[in-house]
């Protein structure tokens, strides 16, 4: 079990000022541990990011709604970020992690709690390949409470995942630009079968994670060429996140301001930048005017 580090306390104030109803449509609330205890079998232990610091960032920000995204850490214990979501006023949504043990019940009670999706890892380093009989079973389950579920995955796994991705029932969102590296450029063939995934209707991608994207380190310019192609291959069903706390992130964690100072150059024009930001997460997410 491995540790991760902390995320950048210092916020830099961005440059760019985000729009009214700003989406961080992306992020975590972890612990606090003595209230919420981590998942005994997870495969990392991270400090402490509570409900109260992520409304610190959002302050600094500029950002008036998130969606908080449940990490495998607190596996399908759901509760700090059910408890983030219930303080906020309607500022949150979440997604969750479920498992086959879900029952009708269940789903109804988290959908009137502000869940709107569900998350599965495919990721090896997270524990890899979910069982994909329980798999099935959860999109059945969500798909009358038109909810979606949120997919990631390693770059390694887009061509080989792409079949089974085109036959889900329900919306589905690709996480971090599906983790491609900026060294295997527009053309490598795990870009272009998630470019070529968004030409479905019911495919979204989060332009999150430039951080992960890049190989040249801050400020992650590398990273900003695939995003742009994703904002312009589909500008409907696209969605942006700081992705804070950066769990498992690598050596350079990244200042949040930072990347919101992004976003001039991964959507380059006011409507991309309110599709983006405001209106693509408020129709996802039931956000309402």
């Amino acid at each position: 079990m491995g540790t991760c580090n902390a995320p950048d306390h210092d916020t830099n104030v961005p440059r760019f000022k985000l729009p009214r109803r700003a989406c961080d449509a992306h992020c975590h609330v972890f612990g606090p541990a003595a209230r919420f205890p981590y998942a005994p079998g997870r495969a990392y232990t991270p400090p402490d990011a509570p409900k109260e610091s992520l409304g610190a960032l959002h302050a600094v920000l500029g950002i008036e709604r998130a969606v908080i995204v449940q990490a495998s850490c607190h596996g399908t214990d759901n509760h700090a970020m059910l408890d983030a979501i219930a303080t906020s006023g309607g500022r949150y949504r979440g997604v969750a992690i479920v498992d086959g043990s879900f029952t009708a019940e269940d789903y109804a009670d988290l959908h009137d709690r502000g869940i709107r999706g569900v998350r599965f890892n495919f990721v090896k380093h997270l524990g890899g390949m979910p069982d994909l009989n329980v798999f099935d079973r959860v999109l059945e389950q969500i798909r009358p409470l038109e909810w979606h579920v949120v997919v990631h995955l390693d770059a390694a796994d887009i061509v080989e995942l792409s079949g089974p991705l085109r036959r889900l029932p329900v919306p589905f969102i690709i996480d971090h630009m599906g983790r491609v590296k900026a060294d295997g450029g527009l053309e490598q063939p795990a870009f272009l079968a998630l470019l070529d995934l968004m030409t479905l209707e019911n495919c979204w991608v989060k332009v999150c994670g430039s951080e992960r994207v890049s190989v040249t380190g801050p400020p992650f310019l590398d990273a900003v060429p695939f995003a742009q192609a994703l904002v312009r291959a589909a500008p409907d069903r696209v969605l942006w996140g700081t992705d804070w706390p950066h769990p498992n992130v690598g050596r350079h964690v990244p200042n949040d301001g930072d990347l919101v100072d992004l976003l001039p150059l991964i959507a380059s024009d006011e409507a991309l930048r309110g599709k983006l930001l405001v209106d693509n997460p408020a129709r996802l997410y039931d956000f309402g005017a």
